[in-house]
């Protein structure tokens, strides 16, 4: 009965101890610590990196479940910055001088990051020439394709509070840039955006969360190709601030993932015709800036 109780914990702790079965290669050592927020709860999904003395990554990744972090690297001096959405970011430094040290850190307590002052309640619009709407795909066996929109406009209404707030962005399909004429006339055509039948693509959103410090969740209605799904923006606000001739700017960024297929875009049709494509997921990122909607009537 005791050797059985004695190899239950044994198991258990195995289980618990994310060194359990690691085995350290010559001319390295580890690097653990675990993630806390200011309760002493973990913080899950925290991404960190781990550098060398020229700045260089060695490795990265994100916490996980219980705010671990585990990292192998060669004997040598590193930096480690941690950061997550609503924590002010961490940096430290770490040594690994011996085969098969162990470098644990004990717990890093991160803290809940400062809010900036919220713009004022009213109508605002994108500006577009401080504006940028791009997105990122991998073609088909080559490299990362970069791509822009070149013509929108969006009005964002600013509530009392901004959960209450709302906003509406057109985006001109064919306005469509990748740098590349072939390609831009072969994705506005009917294998793709189809601009001759929808010229436009729309954002609707009246749902934003906060998700702590200066990160926001926006969730909307994105009609594309005739074909209306559900969208989120991660939204990080970025503040306010005054332009060369002294008007008042918001600057917000935000980014979420689109794939074709949801808007009836089918790539594995063309790939079958031998058509070379993007993939099907696509990155949008958007750096906006709105000024209050009297500024531009002025």
């Amino acid at each position: 009965m005791i050797s059985r109780l004695r190899g239950r914990r044994t198991a258990a702790h195995q289980k618990s101890n994310p060194l359990a079965g690691l085995t350290v290669p010559t001319g390295a050592g580890l690097l653990t610590c675990r993630v806390l927020d200011p309760v002493n709860e973990p913080v899950r999904q925290a991404e960190f990196t781990v550098s060398d003395g020229n700045g260089r990554k060695v490795v990265s990744g994100e916490t996980d479940p219980f705010g671990t972090i585990v990292a192998m690297v060669p004997n040598g001096e590193y930096r480690l910055a941690v950061s997550a959405d609503s924590f002010s970011s961490y940096r430290g430094s770490v040594s690994i001088a011996e085969d098969g040290q162990h470098a644990g850190l004990g717990d890093i307590t991160l803290q809940i990051a400062p809010s900036l002052p919220l713009p004022t309640p009213g109508e605002w619009e994108i500006e577009p020439a401080h504006s940028r709407i791009g997105f990122i795909a991998r073609h088909i066996g080559l490299a990362r394709v970069h791509g822009r929109f070149d013509n929108f406009a969006g009005a964002i209404r600013i509530g009392e509070t901004i959960e209450q707030s709302a906003m509406h962005v057109i985006i001109g399909a064919a306005s469509i840039d990748t740098n590349v004429q072939m390609r831009d006339d072969h994705l506005r055509s009917a294998d793709f955006l189809d601009v001759a039948n929808y010229p436009t693509l729309e954002f609707y959103s009246d749902r934003f969360v906060h998700r702590g410090g200066n990160n926001w969740a926006i969730t909307g209605a994105l009609t594309l190709h005739g074909v209306t799904r559900t969208v989120t923006l991660d939204a990080q606000y970025l503040g306010i601030g005054n332009g060369m001739e002294g008007e008042t700017r918001v600057a917000v960024r935000a980014s979420t993932e689109l794939h074709r297929e949801d808007y009836t875009v089918s790539w594995q049709s063309m790939l079958a015709r031998g058509i070379a494509v993007v993939g099907s997921s696509i990155k949008i990122d958007l750096d906006i800036q709105i000024i209050p909607k009297t500024q531009i009537q002025g």
